[in-house]
């Protein structure tokens, strides 16, 4: 086998291919090192080699024996082997055991042999640390990927791997699943483990999964990471019916509401429209009701606002962990970190007791909407991918926030019109994401959109509580319907 060949299989196919004996986990194994060889030091995808070697000549079984796989170097734990979580602070801090996670996927056969670019505590949509230099967008090397799963989309849409380890706290697989023209599903809030060193991640905000190329590879991953632990927060609901088994069956006709503006960005690139349209197009000729909503089923500006403030909190305790755990001062941390934990720590705890309690409120707004409808439909960003550099602070800002931060008056950052900047900036160009996070609801992201200068733009899918079943059969209907797992990107 050769890349051409390989490069047409999913990982659903390759292990079928090992497992008749058609090719060796050690010929696949060459194959994705050889390719990553070719591109990686033009994307930056992967950070750190893990041993694989010897695995291959294990005697692999599995969904998955054989298959070549990358995790993301975040929250994803491989024993003996640094979490960079994309900070200085933690580049030599081996982990003592395998994050559940990464567990189930070496129980089902793949073999790990990288770990993946990643933000700095995954803070960002976009993957360009300090720690290990901006991920590249194969599709436009002077794009980003996306983030915080940036490393993992750019590597999967690069060919190396047709699936990889991601996860996602306010949009960090379906952000540069989009970017990267992938398959990106955030399953619902507790279906998937964050375990053993963690129950739940950002009041279950945040879910673990894949980015792929293929519905079947998402929804067969899925299988394998699905239910709970015994350390875990909850025991998740798991259907009768495989995740698998929902590629092949119809999802029948849906009701689907559409809403493109947000109040964030109340004017989305044409592109983003062009997304939402070409797919609606596609629905109503499967024979799905699809209607155009008036206003967004929620409070989009509060959500917006509640998810900020539970993320500047949440990253001053992931900074103030760091230290204690590795003795990192302030000279290992990156200066967009050090401001949003400044922002974190500037808040008192009722304010944040009362971000987090609000997400009831946009859930029950939410569920209300889900009495008329079965999915809500918008763009999975509101602009094509941005460049590498595009949202660093000004100049000017930086040399102020620097002042700040080494005078112990960073809390006087949100007196500056800093954090409006940083709003507009950061959460601009991907305003639809953080809904599914803070309410808890499953969503996917499908690349049924290329803009005409050849850059993917995808379309997401909400769904009501335990609706992972019926994305994946509606996104394997769109998948037969505008066919995308045969474009490649041309890095």
């Amino acid at each position: 086998m050769d890349f051409d060949e390989y490069r047409t299989h999913d990982a659903t196919s390759l292990a079928k291919l090992v497992a008749d004996g058609d090719v060796t986990p050690a010929e696949l194994l060459s194959l994705a090192r050889d390719r990553a060889a070719a591109v990686n030091p033009r994307i930056n995808a992967i950070v750190r080699d893990v041993p694989a070697d010897a695995r291959t000549a294990e005697e692999l079984s599995g969904p998955f024996a054989g298959v070549p796989f990358l995790i993301k170097d975040l929250a994803q734990d491989y024993a003996g082997l640094p979490t960079s979580a994309g900070s200085r602070a933690w580049l030599s801090t081996n982990a003592t055991e395998h994050a559940t996670i990464v567990q189930r996927w070496i129980d089902a056969g793949l073999v790990i042999f990288g770990k993946t670019n990643t933000p700095e505590f995954g803070a960002k949509g976009i993957t360009e640390p300090v720690a290990w230099g901006p991920a590249r967008n194969p599709w436009d090397l002077q794009r980003t990927p996306g983030g915080s799963s940036g490393g993992s989309a750019a590597a999967v849409a690069a060919g190396i791997v047709p699936c990889a380890g991601a996860n996602d706290g306010g949009g960090s697989i379906r952000i540069p699943a989009a970017c990267c023209g992938l398959v990106g599903l955030k399953p619902g809030r507790g279906l998937t483990p964050s375990g053993p060193a963690t129950g739940e991640s950002m009041h279950g905000a945040a879910v673990q999964g894949v980015v792929s190329r293929t519905v079947r590879d998402t929804a067969a991953m899925l299988d394998v990471i699905a239910g709970g632990e015994p350390g875990g927060p909850f025991v998740p609901g798991v259907p009768a019916m495989s995740f698998a088994s929902c590629v092949d069956a119809e999802p029948g006709a849906l009701r689907i509401g559409v809403r493109v503006p947000s109040a964030i960005n109340p004017a989305p690139h044409r592109e983003a429209f062009a997304a939402v349209e070409a797919t609606v197009k596609s629905l109503t000729e499967l024979g799905h009701h699809v209607e155009e909503l008036p206003q967004a089923p929620f409070d989009d500006a509060e959500l917006a606002r509640d998810f900020l403030l539970t993320w500047f909190v949440y990253t001053a305790w992931e900074l103030d962990d760091a230290k204690r755990r590795t003795g990192a001062g302030d000279d290992k941390f990156e200066r967009d970190t050090l401001i949003l934990a400044a922002l974190g720590r500037a808040t008192s705890s009722v304010d944040y007791v009362a971000a987090v309690q609000r997400r009831h409120d946009h859930t029950r707004r939410l569920t209300t909407y889900f009495e008329s409808y079965d999915l809500l439909l918008t763009p999975s960003l509101a602009t094509p991918p941005p460049k590498i550099g595009e949202f660093d602070l000004p100049v000017a800002v930086q040399k102020g926030a620097d002042v700040l931060i080494r005078t112990r008056t960073a809390r006087l950052l949100g007196l500056t019109g800093i954090v409006d900047d940083m709003v507009d900036k950061n959460l601009g160009w991907v305003p639809y994401t953080q809904l599914a996070n803070l309410t808890g609801r499953p969503a996917i992201t499908l690349p049924l959109h290329w803009t005409a200068d050849g850059l993917p733009l995808g379309v997401q899918f909400v769904a009501p509580l335990a609706g992972e079943s019926t994305l994946i059969q509606l996104a394997a209907q769109l998948e037969r319907a505008m066919p995308w797992a045969d474009r490649l990107a041309p890095v």
